[in-house]
């Protein structure tokens, strides 16, 4: 149980918050760079900051804050120049680094735009998606962790905007017993409610035991599972949770990242970025288009979609209320992950309030050329289970990632053909 005061400081993400400094201390995914060949600008909400990312038509890409100094109107609706975004509503001209380079209805000997700067932060794109920094300068370099920049694998990137806090979504990740009950026993419920068979999942095998320990780059989750013994990879690698808001999952099929981007206090944009492994035979060009699409919450009745695992953490994070009341909460000794997080959240924002750099923030470039991250690969010692429930969950929500095989492996034909 914490005090109101200890919730608040662990939950609130706005500028010049405990934890908003914390988080401004890294990058944070916001958009994939697909989504601005449709459009070239997008709103966006960050740590409690309204912004417009933009692509100008040099394909340079820009952060601004949302509103145009003059009079205040959205430059989401601006039109993207070579060198900036323009305001639709009188031309003012901002550049990628917020300075004023045009007011086209001033005098020409006027140095008032040279006296406007907005508000502007920068961004980069890695592995199909564009990632934001909002600390305080020099940034730190945008880390280069090993499934971003895998070129073996064929890539999709899920989306979400999940009405609640940051926080709730990321202390699930670190709560292992909770797989047997709301992705086992519940499962088999949700089926057997529809009238649908289904086998015991091996998921729904008792925890006998739980561990967690920091290493360089968070927090491996190891367990083991009834029927299983301490040698199986579950217990000897585990699987890490990477400061401050991404979880890794996967086996040796397919391997995600699942980002939580606190946009506010009450919401947060979840991305699911997953890397299927493809055949031998399936040669990926390096601009094959990476799949983009969203993961509903509810149904058309309105009802949470529970017959998926992603569905049923959803529901699980958003019934606790906006903000969690951890005043009232009652741990036991299968939380002992949730207090190892909060105790490290903690640590690390007092590294912050004393000018230090937080775990994770990296800035040797020798360190960041391929960040490997520890993971097993046999997970649950069932082969490719996860691998093969992650090809369904996307097959749910955006094309077939045997179709994409399929697709490329026509590419190539073509392409041999050809030459």
């Amino acid at each position: 149980m914490l005090s109101a005061e200890q919730n608040q400081t662990l939950t609130q993400v706005g500028p010049g918050t405990p934890m908003g400094n914390l988080l401004r201390s890294y990058w944070h995914p916001i958009a994939a760079m697909s989504e601005l060949q449709e459009k070239p600008t997008k709103k966006i909400k960050l740590l409690g900051e309204d912004l417009v990312l933009y692509q100008d038509k040099s394909g340079n890409l820009g952060l601004i804050q949302q509103r145009c100094p003059h009079r205040g109107v959205s430059m989401v609706y601006g039109v993207p120049e070579c060198n900036g975004l323009r305001c639709h509503y009188h031309g003012w001209l901002f550049d990628h680094d917020g300075s004023c380079l045009e007011q086209p209805n001033e005098p020409k000997d006027s140095t008032f735009k040279d006296r406007i700067k907005i508000k502007a932060y920068p961004v980069e794109e890695l592995g199909g998606l564009i990632f934001a920094y909002l600390g305080p300068n020099p940034a730190p370099l945008l880390p280069r962790y090993d499934l971003f920049v895998r070129k073996d694998v064929i890539k999709t990137i899920g989306f979400a905007v999940i009405p609640c806090n940051w926080l709730q979504i990321m202390e699930n990740s670190m709560d292992p017993v909770h797989l047997e009950w709301l992705h086992g026993r519940y499962f088999e419920h949700v089926f057997e409610q529809r009238g649908k068979p289904v086998e015991t999942w091996p998921i729904s095998k008792h925890h006998i035991k739980i561990g967690f320990d920091v290493f360089e780059y968070g927090i491996l989750k190891r367990r083991v599972l009834e029927g299983q013994t301490e040698d199986c990879e579950d217990w000897r690698v585990g699987h890490p949770v990477i400061f401050p808001n991404m979880l890794r999952v996967g086996d040796h099929g397919a391997h995600s990242f699942q980002i939580r981007v606190p946009m506010d206090d009450t919401r947060t944009l979840h991305f699911w970025y997953t890397c299927f492994v493809p055949g031998p035979s399936t040669e990926i060009p390096e601009d094959y288009p990476i799949t983009f699409y969203e993961c509903p919450l509810y149904d058309e009745k309105g009802e949470f979609i529970t017959d998926y695992i992603d569905g049923q953490d959803m529901m699980a994070w958003v019934t606790q209320g906006e903000t969690a009341n951890r005043t009232i909460e009652k741990l036991g000794t299968s939380d002992k992950g949730i207090i190892l997080l909060r105790k490290l959240l903690m640590s690390e924002m007092n590294k912050v309030k004393d000018g230090i750099d937080p775990m994770c923030v990296i800035r040797d470039p020798k360190i960041n050329e391929y960040i490997n991250l520890p993971q097993e690969e046999d997970k649950f010692s069932e082969g490719a289970l996860l691998s093969n429930v992650a090809r369904e969950w996307n097959t749910r929500y955006a094309p077939n990632i045997d179709e994409i095989v399929e697709m490329l492996a026509k590419k190539k034909a073509a392409t041999t053909k050809n030459t």
